[in-house]
């Protein structure tokens, strides 16, 4: 059974790849960020894997006469456990937006709990594998490392800033500052999964960065 509202983007993609074949995201497929097909993985959809582990697989599309990246479902079955899965528990959760003091990162406003939500610092679409646990006992030093508060709103622009990072190489900028504390506007990681190559990037950290600007502004 489908799982989506019907005449939704992600009903029809559904509808596609139902038969449990790849199809071309360019000219079957409607969903067109990355982000999108995350969102599936974390309701219990099980998205099927290339030889280098991706959840895509780039091949040959004879209709658009190119190699385009393909989707395609695992199996039909939905994993129960794994539905609406944040990956944090929700003790968890509380305790971050309390360290943070239910404070956005982008432009620092205080929001009720249930209008944030906790964001990876390191983005989702440069990860190659599932991360681990995310234990209560973490340290808000561990926490400051790895999370952020953000809108919906804020998260969504972060996402479409690091997915047209992943595919430019080029990083993004706070509107209009175009400062970044470590590096410049290009991506100088290792591989996509190189977590350094986001480092002095405003998306990456906000705090970071306006400290690190702070200083050469104070002089």
């Amino acid at each position: 059974m489908n799982p989506f509202k019907e005449n939704t983007t992600s009903y029809n993609d559904w509808e596609v790849l139902k038969d449990l074949n790849w199809h071309c995201t360019k000219c079957e497929l409607k969903s067109g960020q990355a982000k999108t097909w995350q969102v599936w993985r974390h309701s219990g959809i099980q998205l099927a894997k290339d030889e280098k582990d991706n959840f895509y697989k780039v091949q040959f599309c004879k209709t658009c006469d190119m190699n385009t990246v393909h989707r395609k479902l695992e199996t039909l079955e939905i994993l129960d456990d794994t539905k609406v899965r944040t990956g944090i528990p929700v003790s968890l959760a509380r305790k971050i937006k309390i360290l943070y003091k239910n404070v956005e990162a982008l432009f620092l406003r205080e929001f009720a709990p249930k209008e944030l939500e906790i964001d990876h610092k390191f983005p989702q679409i440069r990860w190659e594998n599932d991360e681990e646990e995310n234990k209560v006992s973490m340290s808000e030093d561990e926490i400051k490392s790895k999370f952020i508060l953000l809108t919906r709103s804020n998260n969504l622009l972060k996402s479409r800033q690091c997915e047209k990072c992943v595919k430019t190489g080029k990083r993004g900028n706070f509107p209009g500052i175009y400062f970044w504390h470590v590096g410049d506007d290009s991506w100088q990681g290792k591989s996509k999964s190189d977590e350094n190559g986001c480092v002095g990037c405003f998306w990456y950290d906000p705090y970071k960065w306006r400290e690190e600007l702070n200083k050469i502004v104070n002089k």
